[in-house]
């Protein structure tokens, strides 16, 4: 198998000052592409400022690396699209999006502020299209682009008292499976992965020795192959300790009701064909519930 390279190809990674974002940005830069390594420096919860982008870029310029720092704030459109005109100017050019930079702001929804649950939608899912929006005439003129999106089991699977992030990983699933569809016809393509790893944002969730089986190494080669030049398109990857997983939206066949049938009573009393999962399929785009439905109408 030969190696998987990035030599001559720009990557930009968003939230790469800590935790898996640094480790995606040094790797990607240990492979030969030139990173730009964004974050806005802010805690966990998106307050206060630090030099984390630049530390990183001195230990990629330690290691031979080429790098560029940027403090953009992925949640403000026009500091994005300033970033990738930053890029193109020094290297003439953007390949690579990861999608990483995120904040947390958890309590049960009872107790949230509503402008926390805006915050974090701000920043993951619009914080995650307006990065995109920003590269994505780059890749199109380019015919080439791999762009990575950041889901979360919460958003997946959902999880107590992160309704807000939830929300927002959910709909960056949804975002990435679009962007693919569209993307296709310029060889961009698009995925996600929902990782599970030991950093700042999760060191009290986890005690120690998980911590440390958990560590980011173990999420990041499964990062770098979804933005490789063969990667596969429009996946959701779940990744952890070293454990990769692939994670699917699928729908059942169903079951045509009509006459007194249609009714509520008729959706409760049919409840057990309406969700077996037998033949149940992975759509690769929304259309393909119409057309399930279509074949039901034709043989009922």
């Amino acid at each position: 198998m030969s190696p998987i390279r990035f030599d001559g190809k720009v990557a930009i990674v968003t939230g790469a000052g800590n935790g898996l974002g640094r480790h995606y940005a040094l790797e990607l830069a240990r492979r030969g592409a030139r990173v730009v390594v964004n974050d806005l420096g802010g805690s966990r919860d998106g307050t206060g400022h630090s030099d984390a982008a630049l530390a990183v870029v001195d230990e990629i310029h330690a290691a031979g690396g080429e790098a560029m720092s940027n403090g953009g704030n992925v949640a403000e459109y026009d500091q994005m699209a300033e970033m990738v005109a930053k890029a193109r100017e020094a290297w003439g050019g953007v390949h690579i999006l990861i999608n990483n930079a995120g904040v947390l702001r958890d309590k049960t929804f009872a107790k949230m502020d509503p402008a926390d649950f805006e915050f974090v939608v701000r920043v993951h899912l619009l914080g995650s299209a307006f990065a995109t929006k920003a590269c994505w005439d780059t890749f199109r003129e380019q015919n080439y682009g791999r762009v990575l999106m950041t889901a979360s089991s919460s958003g997946l699977f959902g999880n107590f008292g992160q309704a807000n992030y939830g929300a927002a990983k959910m709909g960056i699933a949804g975002l990435a499976r679009t962007l693919g569809i569209e993307g296709a016809k310029n060889d961009i393509r698009v995925n996600t992965i929902a990782p599970t790893a030991g950093t700042r944002m999760t060191e009290d969730l986890f005690p120690k020795q998980a911590f440390d089986a958990f560590a980011p190494e173990k999420v990041a080669p499964g990062a770098l192959y979804l933005v490789s030049e063969d990667a596969p398109s429009n996946v959701i990857l779940g990744a952890g300790a070293g454990v990769f997983q692939s994670s699917y939206v699928t729908l059942t066949p169903g079951t045509l009701l009509t006459g007194d049938d249609l009714s509520p009573e008729g959706v409760a009393a049919h409840w057990t064909a309406v969700t077996d999962r037998t033949g149940e399929i992975v759509p690769k785009m929304g259309g393909e519930q119409a057309m399930a439905i279509g074949k039901l109408l034709q043989s009922g």
